[in-house]
């Protein structure tokens, strides 16, 4: 039995992954940590909650105290860290929070995983962190690393901090770098649910700039396997890129949805750009389906469509969140460490 610390495993990602492989692997103890910000949910993970191979802490990474008694009370042996502060905007209007838990709180991890000497210890980042490409081109693993917002500096500093261990100290560390996530159970204020929940409620969709930035989309349960096959097979101190090459405009994104819901495309309005706005991001990601044998099972057009389906059966999930009704019910349930 593999002991794995799982954090920020109430999000999007994290909660999509422990769904995915406590129903694949039966020689997995999952110990999930989270610290229920506005964007962890244990709803999300209700498919899970009753396996015996699962265990919820609520708690804060950056928490010394508390990650040393984890790892001694459970035998961590391996770390697959999703924990992150993770939007760009929420980054602009207030940086300190992302640079306190995804820099000092994943430097928290790596003293404690090293120190317990670890077999694993994962990484979980973003494509953000290379920067803006050009009409042009990819980002592959040797590509600079050139951040362009807190959110992604804070990212880039946590990966740089991770492969320093690996060198400085033996440390087992391997880094994964994907595209833009959409799927189920992703918190409404991303660009995917923002729309689709703004279209089935006859809201102006807000689409920044001139609507022609472009993300390299990937769906959640892709990314989750490829996740899974680092974290088996990956070579320590190696970074790999995934990707699904599913590079879509914002705008084509927000006319899809429209389309599938019927809805107008006079919901469209265009907004004010953000700040310092990446242009284009794009994944090369040879190297892990080379090396590893990944690809993605999902094309694009099946799986936003089910995406769209997923929100559309599951309203009561993001009603409750736009209410705020979950995180009072949460925050009576658990003491925050």
């Amino acid at each position: 039995m593999k002991n794995i610390l799982v954090t920020g495993g109430a999000g999007f990602i994290g909660s999509n992954y422990i769904n995915h492989i406590l129903y694949e692997r039966d020689d997995y103890n999952i110990i999930n940590l989270d610290k229920l910000t506005y964007a962890g949910n244990l709803e999300n993970l209700k498919k899970s909650e009753t396996k015996k191979n699962y265990q919820f802490i609520q708690g804060d990474i950056g928490n010394a105290e508390l990650i040393r008694f984890i790892f001694e009370k459970y035998k961590i042996k391996y770390v697959i860290n999703f924990a992150a502060e993770s939007h760009v905007d929420r980054s602009i209007l207030g940086s300190e929070i992302f640079f306190k838990t995804n820099v000092l709180g994943t430097n928290v991890l790596l003293e404690t995983a090293r120190y317990f000497e670890v077999e694993k210890f994962l990484q979980v980042s973003t494509d953000e962190v290379y920067g803006s490409l050009g009409e042009e081109g990819k980002f592959s693993e040797n590509t600079q690393i050139s951040p362009n917002s807190p959110y992604s500096s804070s990212k880039a500093s946590s990966d740089l901090m991770a492969l320093s261990f690996y060198h400085t100290y033996g440390m087992p560390v391997v880094i994964t770098r994907c595209s833009n996530n959409y799927g189920p159970f992703q918190f409404p204020e991303k660009l995917i649910p923002l729309m689709i929940i703004n279209a089935l409620n006859n809201r102006k969709l807000p689409v920044y700039g001139d609507g022609l930035n472009v993300r390299d989309w990937i769906y959640v349960i892709d990314h989750n396997k490829a996740i899974n096959l680092v974290f088996e097979e990956g070579k320590l101190g190696e970074v790999y890129n995934i990707g699904a090459s599913n590079e879509m405009k914002n705008i084509q994104i927000v006319k899809l949805i429209l389309n599938h819901l019927n809805q107008s495309e006079d919901l469209i309005q265009f907004v004010k750009d953000r700040p310092g706005h990446d242009r284009r991001y794009a994944i090369d990601s040879t190297k892990i389906q080379s090396q590893l044998g990944w690809k993605p099972a999902f094309s694009f057009e099946q799986a936003i469509v089910k995406t769209i389906d997923w929100y559309i059966e599951n309203k009561l999930w993001w009603q409750r969140i736009i209410s705020g009704e979950y995180q009072k019910y949460y925050s009576e349930q658990y003491k925050t460490n």
